[in-house]
């Protein structure tokens, strides 16, 4: 009877145990599941939120916008070929009918305004595009030199970060052809770098709020902040719409017409148009046309100074921080990593070399990694020729006198606006997490 009772207990006893455990076991299931769950909802949330807040940034910092416009000449189309409108303003997205269709769609030229944000740790930075189907010329000697089929060209708004919804406008790099040109608002802290600023960015109140006012000339729109370019006589003011409406002007004189801004990543948008091939000549960004010269205009991703080295092409939209760490000087905290960067997710860095002391001169964002002499001239930075470098939080840097980290070494692991004895004799450096 004692062995039965004790079998009896030990039985009990292992299926009050498996009882424990299967409940445990579900309990755990359900509060991973219920886990998994939130997680997928927050970060569903936070993906809405960041998509309408990068809408309202982008409205909140869009330009008034000064279209002058010529009537007279054979290809002006009374006017119309210096409105602003949409890419596929005759219903299609094919690049090689533009200049021919304006005829058939002068009456329907809606205003569009194309952009995008990219965001780094500290700053937003804010593409705005404005396309023309026609970059044309009154003079018949330059028909063949001068026109082509299709015409964007844009603005980017660099935007401090202050811990308001908007932040504060600081500056603005404007596309005029193949020339950038840089601009600063009124008390920015931004000075010349290592280009010199070409102007102060006009404010002007609209619905209770100051935007900035950018202006294009008629014929070849090159873009400059207002008053460089003005209407002469004839023109157009463009505003930017807070309902998302598509004004068409009522002739060459409108002085209020409101546009719809786009964005270029939206889906089925100007990004991903880029594989089109009757829209680009490829996913680089040079749109096609075959009126008068081929080519010769491009989206964002492809805009290029093309005297300015230490930008590369297209870089303007692809890695803004760059431009405007190096377009400009006195930028403050100032981080080159990226939050939101979908034109190229692995631009930037989480350190940045500096040519000289007081963060100046030409800025080289690295990510981690060990970097040899020749590996720092691939990125541009010249041997023997750092002075000051800045980091993210929770990294840290070695410079090293020689090549292949050897030498006399410097650990940074903070913001050094000067290297003092180490200034001038870095040849190698190592990058990690502290």
């Amino acid at each position: 009877m004692k062995k039965q009772n004790r079998k009896k207990v030990v039985c009990k006893a292992l299926v009050i145990m498996l009882s424990a455990i299967i409940f445990s076991c579900q309990e755990t299931t359900m509060e991973e599941a219920e886990t998994t769950a939130a997680v997928a909802k927050e970060q569903q949330n936070f993906k809405k939120m960041t998509s309408s807040a990068s809408s309202d940034l982008a409205r909140r910092w869009a330009p008034i916008h000064y279209r002058d416009v010529d009537a007279t000449g054979t290809y002006a189309e009374g006017g119309k070929s210096d409105y602003v409108t949409a890419i596929n303003y005759d219903n299609d997205w094919n690049g090689e009918n533009n200049w021919n269709n304006l005829p058939a769609f002068a009456n329907s030229l809606a205003a569009h305004c194309y952009y995008s944000v990219v965001e780094s740790n500290t700053h937003w930075f804010i593409t705005y595009a404005f396309f023309s189907p026609r970059d044309w010329t009154d003079n018949p000697l330059l028909y063949s030199l001068d026109q082509h089929e299709n015409d964007l060209e844009g603005v980017l708004m660099i935007v401090e970060k202050n811990g308001s919804t908007y932040g504060v406008l600081k500056g603005a790099v404007t596309v005029s052809h193949s020339d950038f040109f840089s601009y600063v608002t009124s008390g920015s802290s931004f000075v010349n770098g290592l280009e010199s600023i070409d102007g102060t960015l006009q404010m002007r109140d609209y619905n209770g709020e100051l935007h900035p006012v950018t202006a294009q000339d008629a014929k070849g729109h090159s873009l400059k902040a207002w008053p460089q370019h003005d209407i002469d006589g004839d023109g157009i003011i463009y505003y930017p719409s807070a309902s998302g409406v598509a004004q068409i002007p009522a002739d060459n004189y409108d002085n209020y017409v409101e546009y719809k801004l786009v964005d270029i990543f939206e889906s089925g948008g100007l990004w991903e148009q880029r594989f089109n091939t009757q829209l680009f000549s490829s996913p680089a960004g040079g749109f096609t046309g075959n009126d008068f010269k081929t080519g010769g205009a491009n989206a964002p991703w492809a805009w290029n100074d093309g005297n300015d080295a230490i930008v590369q092409g297209g870089e303007f939209a692809t890695d803004p921080a760059k431009l405007a760490d190096n377009y400009f000087d006195g930028v403050g905290n100032f981080s080159r990593t990226y939050k939101d960067n979908k034109y190229n997710p692995t631009a930037g860095g989480i350190v940045t070399v500096y040519q000289n002391c007081n963060y100046t001169g030409y800025a080289i964002a690295l990510p981690a990694g060990n970097y040899t002499l020749a590996q720092l001239k691939s990125y541009g930075v010249v041997n023997d020729d750092l002075s000051s470098v800045r980091l993210e939080n929770g990294y840290k840097i070695t410079l090293y006198q020689n090549d292949n980290f050897g030498g006399e070494s410097l650990l940074v692991t903070g913001n050094n606006s000067c290297l003092g004895g180490f200034n001038d004799k870095a040849s190698s450096l190592k990058i990690s997490a502290l």
